[in-house]
Protein backbone atom coordinates (compact mmCIF):
# COMPACT_ATOMS: atom_id res chain seq x y z
CA UNK A 1 0.00 0.00 0.00
CA UNK A 2 0.95 3.48 -0.93
CA UNK A 3 -0.98 4.58 2.38
CA UNK A 4 -2.50 3.57 5.65
CA UNK A 5 -5.29 5.09 7.02
CA UNK A 6 -6.43 4.14 10.90
CA UNK A 7 -4.62 1.89 12.90
CA UNK A 8 -5.18 -2.06 13.04
CA UNK A 9 -6.54 -3.76 16.03
CA UNK A 10 -4.95 -7.37 15.91
CA UNK A 11 -7.83 -8.43 18.53
CA UNK A 12 -10.10 -8.09 15.46
CA UNK A 13 -10.62 -9.84 11.99
CA UNK A 14 -11.16 -7.83 9.37
CA UNK A 15 -13.37 -7.74 5.56
CA UNK A 16 -11.02 -6.77 2.87
CA UNK A 17 -12.91 -4.88 0.46
CA UNK A 18 -10.60 -4.38 -2.27
CA UNK A 19 -12.06 -1.39 -5.19
CA UNK A 20 -10.55 0.44 -8.32
CA UNK A 21 -11.54 4.16 -8.85
CA UNK A 22 -10.86 6.55 -11.50
CA UNK A 23 -9.23 10.17 -11.31
CA UNK A 24 -10.12 12.51 -13.75
CA UNK A 25 -8.54 15.78 -13.41
CA UNK A 26 -9.15 18.30 -16.21
CA UNK A 27 -9.66 22.05 -16.32
CA UNK A 28 -9.39 22.37 -12.21
CA UNK A 29 -12.48 20.38 -11.57
CA UNK A 30 -12.54 16.51 -10.73
CA UNK A 31 -14.87 13.96 -12.07
CA UNK A 32 -17.22 12.54 -9.07
CA UNK A 33 -20.31 11.23 -8.20
CA UNK A 34 -22.55 12.63 -5.30
CA UNK A 35 -24.89 10.44 -3.60
CA UNK A 36 -26.64 10.05 -0.41
CA UNK A 37 -23.07 10.04 1.27
CA UNK A 38 -21.59 12.61 -0.73
CA UNK A 39 -18.88 12.91 -3.40
CA UNK A 40 -17.38 10.31 -4.37
CA UNK A 41 -14.23 9.16 -7.22
CA UNK A 42 -16.03 7.24 -9.71
CA UNK A 43 -15.57 3.45 -8.96
CA UNK A 44 -16.17 0.49 -6.48
CA UNK A 45 -15.75 -2.90 -5.55
CA UNK A 46 -13.83 -5.36 -7.40
CA UNK A 47 -16.26 -8.38 -8.14
CA UNK A 48 -14.79 -11.75 -8.22
CA UNK A 49 -12.58 -12.79 -10.85
CA UNK A 50 -12.55 -8.75 -12.41
CA UNK A 51 -9.75 -6.62 -13.05
CA UNK A 52 -9.04 -3.47 -11.65
CA UNK A 53 -9.55 -1.82 -14.81
CA UNK A 54 -12.60 -3.99 -15.89
CA UNK A 55 -14.03 -3.06 -12.61
CA UNK A 56 -13.79 0.82 -13.03
CA UNK A 57 -15.24 0.42 -16.26
CA UNK A 58 -18.34 -1.22 -14.89
CA UNK A 59 -18.73 0.82 -11.75
CA UNK A 60 -18.17 4.14 -13.79
CA UNK A 61 -21.10 2.63 -16.55
CA UNK A 62 -23.20 2.02 -13.77
CA UNK A 63 -22.76 5.37 -11.80
CA UNK A 64 -22.22 7.70 -14.75
CA UNK A 65 -23.61 6.22 -17.82
CA UNK A 66 -20.29 6.90 -19.39
CA UNK A 67 -17.59 5.14 -20.75
CA UNK A 68 -14.13 5.87 -19.52
CA UNK A 69 -10.34 5.45 -20.78
CA UNK A 70 -7.96 4.11 -17.89
CA UNK A 71 -4.45 5.04 -17.58
CA UNK A 72 -1.61 3.84 -15.30
CA UNK A 73 -1.90 3.01 -12.26
CA UNK A 74 -1.56 5.85 -9.67
CA UNK A 75 -1.28 4.88 -5.92
CA UNK A 76 -3.47 2.90 -3.59
CA UNK A 77 -4.77 3.40 0.19
CA UNK A 78 -6.19 0.89 2.75
CA UNK A 79 -8.17 1.68 6.10
CA UNK A 80 -8.64 0.02 9.02
CA UNK A 81 -12.02 1.26 10.16
CA UNK A 82 -15.33 0.01 11.70
CA UNK A 83 -18.20 -0.15 9.26
CA UNK A 84 -22.00 0.57 10.51
CA UNK A 85 -23.16 -2.67 9.28
CA UNK A 86 -20.36 -4.93 8.67
CA UNK A 87 -17.99 -4.08 12.37
CA UNK A 88 -14.10 -4.84 11.74
CA UNK A 89 -13.38 -3.37 7.75
CA UNK A 90 -10.92 -2.82 5.77
CA UNK A 91 -11.04 -1.15 2.03
CA UNK A 92 -8.33 -1.31 -0.11
CA UNK A 93 -8.48 1.04 -2.76
CA UNK A 94 -6.16 1.17 -5.99
CA UNK A 95 -6.23 4.95 -7.95
CA UNK A 96 -5.77 5.11 -11.52
CA UNK A 97 -5.17 8.16 -13.65
CA UNK A 98 -7.84 8.23 -16.43
CA UNK A 99 -10.83 9.87 -18.59
CA UNK A 100 -14.73 10.10 -18.62
CA UNK A 101 -16.11 9.93 -21.73
CA UNK A 102 -19.23 9.94 -23.70
CA UNK A 103 -22.44 9.43 -22.36
CA UNK A 104 -23.91 6.39 -23.73
CA UNK A 105 -26.47 5.30 -21.56
CA UNK A 106 -28.37 6.78 -18.26
CA UNK A 107 -26.49 5.31 -15.60
CA UNK A 108 -27.75 1.99 -13.27
CA UNK A 109 -27.56 3.54 -9.83
CA UNK A 110 -30.49 5.64 -9.21
CA UNK A 111 -28.99 7.28 -6.77
CA UNK A 112 -25.68 8.32 -8.21
CA UNK A 113 -25.30 11.96 -10.32
CA UNK A 114 -22.09 12.37 -12.35
CA UNK A 115 -20.88 15.63 -11.63
CA UNK A 116 -17.57 17.68 -11.92
CA UNK A 117 -16.46 19.02 -8.71
CA UNK A 118 -13.78 22.34 -8.33
CA UNK A 119 -10.70 21.53 -7.09
CA UNK A 120 -11.01 24.00 -4.69
CA UNK A 121 -14.17 21.76 -3.15
CA UNK A 122 -12.00 18.90 -3.11
CA UNK A 123 -12.40 18.80 0.75
CA UNK A 124 -16.31 17.65 0.46
CA UNK A 125 -14.95 14.26 -0.94
CA UNK A 126 -16.60 11.55 1.45
CA UNK A 127 -13.59 9.55 1.80
CA UNK A 128 -9.84 10.65 2.97
CA UNK A 129 -8.07 8.51 1.21
CA UNK A 130 -9.93 9.91 -1.96
CA UNK A 131 -9.19 12.93 -1.32
CA UNK A 132 -5.29 12.13 -0.17
CA UNK A 133 -5.29 9.88 -3.56
CA UNK A 134 -6.37 13.36 -5.68
CA UNK A 135 -3.75 15.24 -3.96
CA UNK A 136 -1.37 12.38 -4.79
CA UNK A 137 -2.17 12.64 -8.17
CA UNK A 138 -2.05 16.59 -8.36
CA UNK A 139 1.72 16.07 -7.07
CA UNK A 140 2.89 14.19 -9.83
CA UNK A 141 1.29 16.54 -12.24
Amino acid sequence: MDKTFGIRDPRLTYRDRPGAYLIDITDGRLACVHMHLGYLLPGGGIEAGESREDCIRRECLEETGRTVTIGAPLCAADTYCMHHRLGPFHPIQYYYRGAIGSKVQEPTEPDHTFLWLPLAELSKLYVPQQIWAVRYALEQE
